[in-house]
């Protein structure tokens, strides 16, 4: 009995602990993206429609679970541009180099689930702005096309460790219509959305006590 009532204080302690984790964290991250609101338009230009992404978050903790977190990340992707008559026909490759830049950057509020001291899902939804620009250069002449708009995102993830430094994994799905789409390949396959999916690995550095 006596032992019992050791483990439940011992099992509340660390519920209580894990409850208190309020103040800042910085945190780096690197994985891969898919331009899935722009897929057929990615895989024409780029012959693919993902690629390497990479970027920084700022993020407050309060002591309910909530949080909140502002950051940005970078994807560039380099291709030729194309000739398609239509959505379904074939992609004939013109020669002259294109690439297309996106640069998100948001803000989120979000939700840790104190499941674990060492093992933390969590979930956010937010919103931002998206900057994109495309630059190519044909018979010597460069040009350049750019656009900034409203975004949305919603994340996923999980992290771990209880110091100072952490380590995390993350989903999240963001969209950015009428971006794209006023003229192009990207106006043959009616697709205006450089939004997409993305995982990523963490690393975090938190100020947060516990």
């Amino acid at each position: 009995m006596r032992r019992l009532a050791l483990g439940a204080v011992a099992l509340v302690g660390l519920a209580a602990g894990d409850a208190l984790a309020q103040g800042f964290a910085l945190s780096a991250h690197g994985g891969y993206f898919d331009l899935a609101g722009a897929k057929d338009s990615a895989e024409a230009v780029f012959g693919s429609s993902g690629g390497p992404t990479f970027g920084g978050e700022v993020a407050y903790g309060f002591d309910n679970g909530f949080y909140v977190a502002a950051g940005a990340s970078y994807f560039k992707k380099d291709g030729e541009r194309v000739f398609v008559a239509d959505a379904g026909g074939p992609v004939f490759k013109l020669g002259h180099p294109l690439s297309a830049r996106i640069l998100p950057a948001y803000a989120t509020l979000g939700y840790r689930f104190r499941r674990s001291t060492s093992l933390v899902p969590y979930v956010a939804i937010g919103g931002g702005i998206t900057s994109y620009r495309e630059e190519s250069t044909v018979a010597g002449l460069e040009s350049s096309a750019s656009a900034t708009k409203p975004s949305g995102r919603l994340v996923a993830g999980l992290e771990l460790g209880r110091g100072s430094f952490r380590l995390g994994v993350e989903a999240s799905y963001s969209t950015t219509p009428d971006t794209i789409g006023v003229g192009g390949v990207s106006k043959i396959y009616g697709e205006d959305d450089v939004g997409g999916f993305s995982v990523v690995g963490k690393i975090v550095f938190t100020r947060a006590r516990r």
